[in-house]
């Protein structure tokens, strides 16, 4: 009896050691698998520090974007005035700029001129057209360093500014080109701050938006920078008054598609500002 009892309190104990090996050597194998996945996510994790993520366009954004049947170039200069020399501000720039714009020996346009009316006070905006690209800008530039009338404006102005800013600009293949147009009307400049690399994809949603908001022909032209502050985008609008701009903006919300492009820019904008501009006296742009 004794006996048996024992070889059964044995067989039990040999039966226990063996669970614990086997139960070890699953923990050990489990714990050892597991260590091995951390290091290789690690190894992974590190080794993605040093990968790049290749763009598989073959072409620079601009081309796929920009219009390719013309070769114009823009330049949108932003002048912060004194605001006790406006006036005289607004003055020389009805003296000097149209005659640039008609003179043939320079191969550049005034597309529009205007002051901002609500946006940032005492501003003058003004926007270039160059056929012929950087060629036909670097030609300009030389010319005007020997026209002393010009020269004259620029100290001039110089003295009544307290800032300036300037970008130069593609258009987008599907907006319309400016064209000079009868006033009166009010104009709106939105200007979008996107983040890097949604250029692309703007233009994807734009490309397709643009027919919900031509009813009233207040489209006028878009662009997007290319030296200056870059990943900027500018839409020009014109409007009769402002009573006008809010009963045609909400007419678009009206047509279907629109909401589906408003809800897919925004997140690619990281800053927008909005300007209501009056044109100048001697913009094409009335």
């Amino acid at each position: 009896m004794a006996n048996r009892v024992l070889h059964s309190l044995g067989s039990g104990l040999n039966q226990a050691r063996t669970r614990v090996r086997t139960q070890g050597l699953a923990v050990f194998s489990s714990r050892g698998l597991a260590a091995s996945n951390h290091r290789h996510g690690e190894d992974s994790w590190f080794k993605s520090l040093f990968v790049r993520k290749v763009d598989p366009r073959k072409d620079a954004h601009s081309n796929l974007i920009a219009k390719k049947e013309t070769s114009n170039l823009y330049k949108i200069q932003f002048h912060n005035v004194k605001p006790e020399c406006l006036g005289a501000y607004n003055k020389i720039c009805e003296d000097v700029l149209p005659s640039i714009h008609a003179d043939k020996h320079y191969p550049c346009e005034l597309v529009g001129t205007w002051n901002t009316w609500y946006g940032e006070q005492d501003q003058a905006v003004h926007l270039w057209r160059y056929d012929g690209g950087y060629p036909a800008l670097t030609e300009v530039m030389s010319k005007l360093r020997q026209n002393k009338e010009f020269m004259e404006y620029r100290n001039e102005r110089g003295k009544m500014l307290l800032s300036r800013k300037n970008q130069l600009l593609l258009e987008f293949s599907f907006w319309n080109e400016p064209v000079p147009r009868k006033g009166p009307n009010i104009y709106e400049l939105r200007s979008y701050q996107l983040r890097p690399g949604t250029m692309i994809e703007w233009g994807n949603y734009w490309a397709r938006a643009i027919g919900y908001r031509q009813g009233n022909s207040e489209a006028v032209g878009g662009f997007f920078s290319q030296i200056g502050q870059l990943y900027m985008v500018h839409h020009l609008w014109a409007y009769k008054d402002l009573q006008s701009r809010e009963d045609t903006r909400n007419a678009a919300w009206q047509q279907e598609g629109w909401d589906e492009c408003v809800y897919y820019t925004v997140p690619l904008i990281q800053h927008m500002e909005s300007r209501i501009m009056i044109p100048m006296k001697s913009s094409p742009l009335q």
